[in-house]
């Protein structure tokens, strides 16, 4: 029922004489003009006529308040103000009364607090002081938590400066000390303190105190503890302290598990988190009294009687698992348990022979009897009656045929197969065993030639595939990725004909048709990562049969076989893969140099013969064949190869190497007719023209060198390795004014190149000095803001202390070009901060492996300053090695 509109709180009971809710205003808002004015409907009161309802809307101050206040008006208000005062006189005497008498009403009915304890008051003047003083303090009887007052307080200066000297020594002595020699000390004349009987006291009530505790009775545990004198101390030291929140919490853990147990004492895990409980802490009477609570209460849970025997000691622990037994003599982990208590061998095979005859289908009961065996024989017995016993147990069988001879191991797989037909690991172990015994020779017997070696192990493929379609019959089907890792898995074991069997029958299932290249690829990269070599050249073996025309997959196969094979297995990959690749100049490459690196010139020609015919064009063959012979000092043969290749191959290139080696071999008017006669035929090759230039230059004939390279830049004008050699012409010719003519012309051909750049400041530093040739390199960079070769002759330009900061700009406007990288690691080098250039010339060379300059300036820094170690972990790939080799005879050829 709701309140009434006009209700007041507490003002039924007389509580006007303080200050409440009501008098202060209402926490929530009140009740709204509606509700009030339908409550003074329901009462019959006539509504509060409200003074503004007539205002003018848009005169907030009333209808005549804007007109003019005259003489007339004046005397209205003073006529209307002394009728008002004769009303009230003529009532003002009965109204009074009346409202004395209802205040008089109302006080009765309902008086003041003050008002009531009026009477008591007085009756304090009667109390006496011994009264006043027996009067009891006034406690909080609500019941309620107060809140706690935790202000803090500025400490006062004075007691911060007081307590700062207390810990400090005195330097100086005080005058009055210096004075008198000292302070007066208050104690007797001639006394001194002796500390030796202090000592000596302190020892004997120490060991009063621990001769009590030693013969003391604790009475929470019931046991009576000895305590020894010598170790009492040091024992303190391993004593937990726990603090009052972990205590807290472990009784309020207690309480939970305490109800658990008595709401559920037949729930197991209930016992035994209350007996962790208790040991946790510390009370381990406790611990196996609860523990041994929840085995009466829960016989049939292994888990209860295992922690039991936990909480024990060793003897306890087997009489605890021996009743275990009796309730729960099917579970394996507590005769395994009662097994391990036991020390002694003999006693451990007892129990568990025990255990096989409650348990005799246990598989792990079983080995872990044959494990103790010592003896092959028993071992084998007690194997052969398990598999009678378990016949669908594949590791029992598999141990078995393990055991026993080569002959009776294929008896005992045949039965395993017989009777576990789904089981993929008795055909591999078949397989296994087959391999085996090829590489077994018996004594008297002679060694098998690698025919009869190989013929053998084709057993082991058929057993493989045979194995496979009997595992699809019975609906055992295996993914490709389940039998590739058991296939490394086999690897690993050291059957490598085994793992390439179930590559070859498996490799191919569950892949489409025009998948399969990019499948394989994948197979052979992730199990060449995980140093599975064996697997993944089994895979590349089955690909290149699918695929025998695959110049990448027979690529592959040749790298695989030179980074973990032998020479042998590498010559025979590349001699097969020259025969099904003909067309295939690389690989008659690497057949060729794999032969001349072994040291058998006759093989590498013998091989390149092979390759004349079937590719007679080839112009990566007739080159190779000339620097075959060429480096075997055959250089007639390499000549008359260079006049055979110009006439059946005819390329640029042929034609500028056979220029390049008569040059070599100081005929340079031959190598000038040469370079003629190929102008002729291909005058657009900017090479040609540089080798004829710097011939001529090389005799002093600045002239016709001139000549050649203006005719070398007006073919090939976007050559700007032409243009530097010409410019470089005139610099050596006293000429720069023409040199810097040059490359501002090549600079208009070629806008944006920061090689011509880099050139002409060269040249601005050669001839007009430093401050001009960083004019120039300002020009390049507006030119060419992200070159790295501006970026780092800018950085060697600047003054020592200034190049971090200026390579650290470079770095952000080239977005680490690999030639500023290179820049930073000779920084570092510089600073004698070793490290950090081996990283960054490490970041240069992966950033661009091409670089030539970042791997010599490598190899230089290792050179000087790198450690065996550090020098070891110097490695070029190979095909760095390959490139930069031709790029390094090419220029000495140029020269």
């Amino acid at each position: 029922m709701p309140a009434p509109a006009s209700y007041v709180a507490g003002l039924g009971r007389g509580a006007s004489g303080f200050t409440t809710r009501s008098d202060i205003g209402p926490a929530r808002e009140g009740p709204s003009a509606e509700v009030i004015a339908e409550a003074q409907a329901r009462r019959g009161e006539d509504s509060e006529i409200d003074p503004e309802q007539f205002q003018d809307p848009d005169n907030e101050y009333g209808l005549f308040a804007g007109t003019t206040y005259e003489q007339d008006d004046e005397e209205a208000d003073k006529i209307y103000d002394a009728v008002d005062q004769a009303m009230d006189a003529r009532r003002k005497a009965r109204r009074e009364a009346q409202e004395q008498a209802e205040l008089a009403k109302h006080r009765a009915e309902r008086p003041k607090i003050q008002q009531q304890f009026v009477d008591l008051k007085r009756g304090l003047s009667a109390v006496t002081d011994a009264e006043w003083e027996n009067l009891p303090e006034v406690g909080n009887l609500t019941r309620k938590k107060r809140r706690r007052d935790d202000r803090a307080f500025a400490v006062p200066d004075s007691i911060i400066v007081g307590d700062r000297g207390k810990s400090d020594y005195e330097n100086s002595l005080d005058p009055r000390q210096q004075e008198h020699g000292g302070f007066e000390t208050p104690a007797d004349s001639g006394t001194l303190t002796n500390f030796v009987e202090m000592g000596q006291a302190r020892d004997k009530i120490l060991s009063l105190k621990l001769d009590q505790i030693s013969n003391s009775t604790f009475a929470a545990s019931g046991t009576s503890t000895s305590v020894d004198p010598k170790g009492y101390l040091t024992s303190l030291d391993s004593v937990i302290i726990k603090s009052e929140a972990e205590i807290g919490d472990i009784k309020r853990a207690r309480m939970l598990f305490d109800s658990l147990v008595k709401s559920n004492p037949k729930h197991a895990p209930g016992w035994i988190a209350a007996a962790c409980l208790e040991e946790h802490a510390g009370r381990m009477v406790a611990a196996r009294k609860l523990i041994k609570q929840g085995c009466e209460q829960c016989p049939k849970s292994e888990d209860i009687w295992l922690e039991a025997a936990r909480l024990h000691q060793n003897e306890d622990a087997k009489v605890i698992l021996a009743n275990a037994v009796q309730h729960v003599e099917q579970s394996v982990k507590i005769w395994l348990a009662a097994a391990d208590l036991e020390s002694d061998v003999k006693a451990k095979k007892r129990v568990l022979r025990k255990a096989l005859e409650h348990i005799p289908n246990s598989v792990r009961l079983w080995k872990e009897t044959v494990n103790l065996e010592s003896s092959i024989v028993d071992a084998r017995i007690l194997l052969s009656r398990a598999v009678e016993v378990i016949p669908l147990s594949v590791e029992l069988w598999l141990a078995l045929a393990r055991l026993e001879t080569p002959e009776k191991a294929k008896a005992v797989l045949n039965k395993a197969r017989k009777a576990v037909p789904t089981s993929h690991e008795i055909w591999i172990a078949a397989g296994r065993l087959i391999e085996q015994q090829v590489f077994v020779v018996p004594e008297g017997e002679q060694t098998k030639t690698e025919d009869e070696q190989n013929k053998a192990l084709e057993i082991v493929d058929k057993t493989i595939e045979a194995g496979v379609r009997e595992l699809r019959r019975h609906q055992v089907l295996l993914t490709r990725e389940q039998w590739l890792k058991e296939a490394e898995k086999c690897e690993e074991d050291g059957s490598p004909r085994t793992c390439e069997a179930i590559v070859k029958a498996t490799v191919a299932m569950d892949i489409e048709e025009e998948d399969r290249l990019d499948t394989w690829v994948g197979d052979v990269e992730s199990a060449e990562a995980r140093g599975k070599v064996g697997t993944a050249r089994a895979v590349l073996a089955y690909a290149l049969k699918v695929f025998p025309d695959k110049k990448d997959m027979w690529r592959r196969a040749a790298d695989l076989e030179k980074t973990h094979g032998t020479k042998e297995s590498l010559d025979a990959i590349l001699s097969r893969a020259v025969v099904h690749c003909p067309q295939s100049e690389t690989l008659w490459l690497m057949a060729a140099k794999e032969k001349w690196l072994a040291g058998d010139v006759p093989a590498a020609r013998e091989v390149l013969e092979r390759a004349f015919v079937a590719n007679p064009e080839s112009e990566q063959i007739w080159l190779a064949a000339v620097k075959l012979e060429a480096e075997n000092g055959e250089l007639g043969v390499a000549r008359e190869l260079l006049i055979r290749a110009r006439t059946v191959a005819d390329t640029e290139r042929i034609w500028m190497k056979s220029a390049v080696f008569e040059r070599q071999q100081g005929q340079t008017s031959t190598a000038l007719e040469t370079v003629s006669n190929a102008l002729s035929r291909f005058p657009k090759f900017a090479k040609l023209y540089m080798i004829q230039g710097q011939i001529h230059q090389s005799q002093k004939n600045y002239v016709a060198a001139r000549a050649s390279f203006a005719a070398g830049y007006k073919a090939c004008p976007k050559e700007t390795t032409l243009w530097i050699l010409a410019s470089r012409l005139e610099e050596a010719d006293g000429k720069s004014i023409k040199a810097r003519a040059l490359l501002e012309k090549a600079r208009m051909v070629n806008p944006a190149s920061d090689a011509l750049w880099a050139e002409a400041v060269n040249v601005e530093e050669r001839s007009a000095g430093a401050a001009q040739a960083k004019a120039m390199l300002a020009r390049g960079l507006q030119d060419c803001p992200a070159s790295g070769l501006l970026w780092s002759m800018a950085i060697w330009v600047e003054a020592r202390p200034t190049r971090k900061a200026r390579s650290v700009d470079a770095l952000k406007k080239s977005k680490y070009d690999p030639v500023i990288l290179c820049a930073v690691a000779r920084l570092f080098w510089q600073e004698r901060k070793l490290e950090k250039a081996r990283q960054w010339f490490e970041r240069a060379v992966t950033t661009e492996p091409d670089l030539g300059d970042s791997w010599a300036w490598w190899l230089k820094f290792e050179r000087q300053h790198g450690t065996e170690v550090g020098s070891g972990t110097f490695r070029i790939p190979f095909g760095f090695v390959d490139r930069f080799s031709l790029i390094g005879t090419a220029r000495n050829c140029a020269r």
